[in-house]
């Protein structure tokens, strides 16, 4: 039961980073359209969003290829610490995604922020959120297990 949910977490991990990097790398002028207001966007500063939005895809990349490698190389990893180490790390990055948006969110409450937390940003928001627990969940089944 535990490699079958190790399998699933992986799985849903890299088409989240898989997903991440189509927003950010490839959709990136779309993704700064969703995150900059109609009246700021003839800036520099906006262009600035757009090619750094690359950057953070390129992260989300390398992550999704890990999950992949991950996928790909599951009798690599035979002890159960080891399987805990990576999902904690992997929480990691999706934690400190969802830490980013919190201040910009409780901010929203105020009618303040920098950008707005609703539509699509709220659905990453959460998911970063929730993908942090997924992880941190099976983290511990294996802490258990260890």
């Amino acid at each position: 039961m535990l490699e079958i949910t190790l399998l699933l977490t992986l799985i849903v991990n890299a088409l989240w980073f898989a997903g991440g990097f189509h927003v950010f790398h490839v959709r990136g002028e779309i993704f700064a359209k969703i995150v900059v207001p109609k009246e700021n966007r003839d800036t520099p500063v906006f262009e600035v969003l757009v090619k750094s939005g690359k950057f953070l895809g390129g992260f989300n990349f390398a992550l999704a290829m890990l999950c992949v490698l991950l996928l790909l190389s599951m009798s690599l990893f035979t002890d159960p610490l080891q399987w805990a180490l990576l999902l904690f790390v992997i929480a990691v990055a999706h934690g400190t995604q969802f830490a980013g948006n919190v201040p910009v969110a409780l901010q929203n409450r105020k009618g303040e922020g920098v950008w707005q937390v609703t539509g699509l940003m709220r659905f990453i928001f959460v998911t970063d959120f929730l993908m942090t627990v997924l992880n941190l969940f099976v983290a511990s089944l294996f802490l258990l297990n260890g």
